[in-house]
């Protein structure tokens, strides 16, 4: 049976060094799964993909070993069903905002007793030799809370039964509880947000489940680490690709800006 690497590295308390991927693409798949992170999720949310682009990343990655996942668009047990029979190990689901709903989505995770999932592992079970029932136990459930009504149900978000971590989006998180009094955005340095963002992992360690950081930088992912998160994902292609641009583009401007340009000698060209 398939292991979940994740699970085996917090097993050793270890943390996780999570990739994201917004451009449905293959090749831009398989680039990243080669870099050496621990877990990439697919963002079927957000991202500029489907389902129909989401497959072949998955396809692109298994050469890598990477543990794969996706953010999933909302609590609907299609999707969720779906990813999971392409392979996904980890599903992150958004806008968690009660227990119930947790627990809702916890059972589309599960195939029965423990859920009610429905059997048909169309590629994981090429993929994944021996995949089945079995896999209850490696397949990881993270919700997200991104509101004010998620926020204060976070106590029993946390204590749903089967429920492996919350996954927390700092930029909805600020949107949701700060009425509009604050930008969204990655790596928060406001005393209120850093407060709540630490909060959270306290809940999710009282609670034996793991608290999950979207970040910008391996320097705030880094700091996440010592306030007792157990996942960080640093960036993703879409802002990797656009950064690294950005600065060989200001890199050439620098060092051609006061270059004066040669004149023309003259003959054909």
């Amino acid at each position: 049976m398939t292991i979940n690497k994740v699970k085996a590295l917090w097993a050793e308390g270890k943390p996780v060094l999570h990739g994201w991927l917004s451009i449905g693409n293959p090749f831009t798949a398989e680039i990243m799964s080669a870099q050496g992170y621990d877990a990439i999720s697919i963002d079927i949310q957000h991202g500029a993909l489907d389902y129909s682009s989401a497959l072949p990343m998955f396809q692109a990655m298994r050469a890598s070993g990477v543990t794969i996942g996706a953010r999933v668009p909302w609590l609907d047990p299609a999707i969720i069903m779906k990813v999971l029979d392409a392979g996904a190990m980890n599903v992150i689901c958004p806008m968690i905002n009660t227990a119930e709903q947790a627990a809702e989505f916890v059972s589309y995770m599960r195939y029965p007793p423990h859920g009610q999932r429905s059997f048909g592992p169309t590629r994981a079970g090429i993929a994944m030799p021996g995949y089945g029932p079995a896999m209850n136990s490696e397949i990881l459930a993270l919700a997200m809370i991104e509101t004010a009504e998620g926020v204060a149900n976070l106590e029993a978000i946390a204590a749903t039964p089967g429920l492996d971590g919350i996954y927390v989006g700092p930029a909805d998180l600020t949107l949701g509880t700060q009425e509009g009094r604050l930008p969204p955005g990655f790596d928060r340095e406001e005393p209120e947000m850093i407060e709540l963002i630490q909060r959270i992992a306290k809940v999710c360690q009282k609670n034996g489940i793991k608290a999950c950081l979207h970040c910008g930088t391996p320097e705030y992912a880094a700091r996440a680490i010592g306030w007792g998160y157990s996942l960080t994902t640093v960036s993703g292609d879409s802002r990797l690709l656009a950064g690294a641009a950005a600065a060989s583009v200001k890199c050439f401007r620098d060092l051609t800006g006061n270059v004066t340009k040669p004149e023309a000698t003259g003959g054909t060209y």
